[in-house]
């Protein structure tokens, strides 16, 4: 009798997803938001679902608005910095509207109270959310200026007790210099958070590394936009860059 191939399990359980606002940007940079790079962004967390994982997700604003560019336009940096939050909101209403087209169940939770658009982030509310099998796509930041949104994903991570953050961007892991500039620019398989924070490699910034540091929370460095590589990056397989202990 032929015997079922096992389904692949994921190695980690609960995750945190953060993306920059460049996942939900179109093709063409003068559009803020790209329904096919949004429908891939849903295709890959509808795959990540069906491993079974638990996951959340934070979502930069950079593709709409950022708040350091603010202060170069004349607007006052803490101002800047909330509009970007909003910016976060839209991405994440985005996000929703696509994963709602692939079937996907959600919840989108801001730091800043907006009732009439999403739920208040409440830490057991999340977990519940989470423990039913949604997504649960988080925005606004921590709810405060001067805070990045890696800050934010690696504060969220600590709060719902994720087994990793993934950072997905365009690089596929972290190196000595910047690669575009740089040929001979050296990728890391992996660095211990001090090593991180001491080299200045500009992945996250220290308070993120610092966050998990102290809850011992690795950090995963990996291109995004490869295709099937969320899946890879789940299963264990050697993906990216590891930043841990």
């Amino acid at each position: 009798m032929a015997t079922r191939k096992r389904a692949a399990r994921p190695k980690y359980k609960r995750v945190l997803l953060k993306l920059s606002g460049e996942a939900c940007q179109g093709k063409d940079k003068g559009l803020s938001l790209g329904p096919d790079q949004l429908r891939s962004v849903a295709r890959q967390v509808k795959d990540a679902k069906a491993l079974g994982v638990e996951l959340a997700i934070v979502v930069g604003g950079g593709n709409i608005f950022r708040g350091l560019a603010g202060e170069s336009r004349g607007v006052e940096r803490a101002t800047g910095d909330q509009m970007g939050m909003l910016a976060t909101v839209i991405n994440c209403l985005a996000i929703q509207a696509f994963l709602d087209e692939a079937g996907v169940d959600t919840r989108v939770m801001t730091a800043v109270r907006m009732p009439a658009l999403a739920e208040p982030f409440i830490r057991r509310r999340a977990i519940r959310h989470l423990e039913k099998g949604r997504v649960v796509i988080l925005g606004a930041g921590t709810g405060n200026p001067y805070f990045t949104t890696d800050t934010a994903a690696a504060l969220r991570a600590s709060e719902i007790g994720a087994d990793v953050l993934l950072k997905g961007t365009k690089v596929d892991g972290v190196y000595s210099s910047d690669p575009k500039k740089n040929s001979r620019a050296k990728r890391y398989k992996d660095l211990t958070y001090q090593e991180a924070i001491r080299k200045n490699l500009g992945i996250m910034d220290t308070a993120a590394f610092s966050l998990c540091m102290e809850n011992d929370i690795p950090i995963i460095v990996f291109d995004f936009f490869r295709k099937g590589e969320v899946m890879r990056v789940l299963k264990g397989q050697s993906v990216g860059t590891l930043v841990h202990k």
